[in-house]
């Protein structure tokens, strides 16, 4: 009876033994599974697929002769040429930004997009590289001087951007006016479809600074931002591959000479 029960107990502790290592076999290949390939991907194709909003003046917009240029592509180009592989620059839906890039057609946004908690979530960020702030713009015959002047106003402001998110939840006295991207809201006020607009203070100062005409930028703003690359949720060794090339041309001054071209100085501020 005791050799049995012992053989029993003996035969039970080997099958429990033997799922063990099964299971921990199942767990090691699943490990292995799930492995970071995104930057062998990318360079296997030799091509990296930028999403892009194309009317973000001046970080990538469709020019009237028809080419896509900005300061993040002339960026993202150099980092293509040091990785030995193509850019691709590929418009998207600014609202759906997030399902172009989980359903692979984009391999990263890469167009002035704030960061927020929720981006920063749902997907792979890199270290910021510019600074940002929401500004209102309105036209030089405007009488607003600050922001409770525009009590009653109509504001533009982009679909999916962080400036209509904050206005939204600013409650403000204001008539929110949506427009499907920065170009167009630009343009509603410029034949005073609205009576300011809610912007990233790039864009802003770009409009202003490059405009025949005059505009004004109020003085207070909703907030700080600041801007990042968004990669797949686990792509890490893709956002750190370029990341590393980022920080070679801030030391060797690649990065401050394209912020030169579109911005005046080197506004960057990568490590």
């Amino acid at each position: 009876m005791e050799n049995r029960l012992g053989r029993g107990l003996l035969l039970g502790a080997l099958v429990v033994t033997l799922l063990c290592s099964v299971m921990g076999c199942e767990n090691q290949q699943n490990t292995e599974n799930k492995q970071d390939t995104s930057l062998q991907k990318i360079l296997d194709s030799g091509t990296l697929v930028l999403g892009l909003d194309n009317g973000f003046p001046p970080m990538g917009f469709l020019t009237r002769e028809g080419r896509l240029e900005g300061f993040d592509i002339d960026v993202a180009q150099e980092v293509c040429n040091r990785m030995g592989i193509k850019l691709e620059k590929q418009p998207i839906d600014w609202k759906s930004k997030e399902i172009a890039l989980n359903n692979r057609i984009i391999d990263c946004i890469w167009n002035g997009m704030s960061i927020t908690p929720e981006r920063a979530e749902n997907m792979t960020l890199s270290e910021p590289y510019m600074k940002n702030e929401l500004i209102f713009v309105v036209p030089g015959e405007s009488t607003a001087k600050g922001i409770t002047d525009l009590k009653g106003k109509k504001v533009g402001v982009q679909v999916g951007s962080t400036a209509k998110a904050d206005l939204e939840k600013k409650n403000l006295d204001v008539k929110i006016v949506p427009y499907e991207d920065n170009l167009q809201l630009l343009e509603g006020l410029r034949i005073r479809s609205v009576d300011a607009v809610l912007i990233d203070s790039v864009v802003a100062y770009y409009f202003v600074f490059s405009n025949e005409e005059t505009y004004y930028v109020l003085p207070e703003s909703l907030g700080e931002e600041e801007y990042a690359i968004g990669f797949r949720k686990g792509d890490k060794s893709l956002r750190d591959q370029i990341q590393k090339i980022l920080g070679m041309m801030k030391e060797d001054g690649t990065l401050g000479e394209i912020s030169t071209k579109w911005f005046g100085s080197d506004i960057t501020i990568v490590k």
